[in-house]
């Protein structure tokens, strides 16, 4: 035991060399954006202001869609157009022009139903819209004349045939739209009538029909829209054309009677009804009897169209 050496560690300056040994300078960690940094051409304050005015920018950008969505601009806009109101731009008076049959109180009415009477607060679109949703009105145009008039341009309408459906008339324009129901107990206007279902949906293909023969234009009585497919025509004296289905073969027998009757004179003669259904015959009946011709007509000889209703009150060839 006595030779053996017992190990009680290191001595103290020994251990004191080992410690120094052991402390090595802590190395600094770079973040990824301060190698960006000092990669770019800039300073850092410059990316300081950058930084910061990109921050107001965001922030400021809330603050107004915040406002907004609590109605903050619309609220001064409001307020503003109000005082601009009381300051004497106010609507106090409503001119309008180019009406003639409209009641005027009506529209009237429309350009004063607004939430204020502050000139900048009127909905001029909302006056227009609401003003063409009535018959008589084509077009209307509204504007402010300051500092308290509202101008309404009026665009009427212009009637141009009665229509009957369902033992009721009413009056329409060219185009078929309705004016106004038409008052059994008052005279109604001298226009020619329309007559059948939707017949007012086809009034403007009966007015292309009838510009191939404006000689008959003026003569026109009333149009019957029959089975929802062709017109019968009658006249001022008395006779009905019963035209073909489709425009253009109406078209084309309109054209041909026209003709016929400028050479011959066929309306106010007697007759009463003109069938030109089929395109290669023409049927004319007179009261009871009728006389039926392949057309084209014959020129040669005379015939129940070139002779007077009294000169054939016996006379039948063939069905109705």
């Amino acid at each position: 035991m006595s030779g053996s050496t017992i190990k009680r560690g290191a001595s103290p300056r020994k251990r004191a060399a080992i410690k120094g040994k052991a402390r090595k300078p802590a190395v600094k960690q770079v973040s990824t954006w301060e190698k960006i940094l000092r990669v770019m051409p800039f300073d850092q304050r410059v990316v300081d202001r950058f930084v910061t005015g990109a921050m107001i920018l965001v922030f400021g950008s809330v603050a107004i869609a915040g406002a907004t969505l609590a109605g903050v601009p619309q609220y001064i806009g409001t307020e503003t157009a109000k005082a601009v109101g009381r300051a004497g731009f106010e609507v106090k008076r409503v001119e309008v022009t180019g009406i003639d049959r409209m009641e005027r109180l009506t529209v009237y009415a429309i350009a004063l139903d607004q939430h204020s009477m502050a000139m900048p607060l009127v909905d001029l679109e909302k006056v227009r819209d609401q003003l063409l949703d009535y018959g008589w009105i084509q077009d209307a145009r509204v504007s402010r004349r300051l500092p308290d008039t509202l101008v309404v341009d009026i665009v009427e309408r212009k009637p141009a045939a009665i229509w009957q459906h369902n033992q009721k008339l009413s009056l329409i324009d060219k185009e078929g739209v309705i004016l106004e129901p038409v008052v059994p107990d008052q005279p109604a206007p001298e226009l020619p009538l329309l007559i059948g279902k939707d017949a007012n949906l086809e009034a403007v293909r009966l007015g292309k029909l009838m510009d191939q023969a404006p000689a008959l234009k003026p003569m026109l009585a009333s149009a019957s829209w029959i089975g929802n497919r062709r017109w019968d025509l009658q006249f001022q004296s008395g006779e009905v054309l019963a035209l073909p289905e489709g425009d253009a073969v109406a078209a084309k027998a309109l054209l041909r009677f026209a003709r016929i009757d400028g050479v011959r004179r066929l309306l106010g003669r007697g007759f009463l009804r003109f069938d030109m259904r089929d395109p290669t015959k023409f049927v004319a009946r007179i009261k009871r009897e009728q006389q039926t011709i392949d057309m084209p007509m014959p020129t040669a000889s005379p015939n129940a169209v070139d002779r007077p209703a009294a000169e054939q009150g016996n006379e039948a060839n063939g069905p109705a």
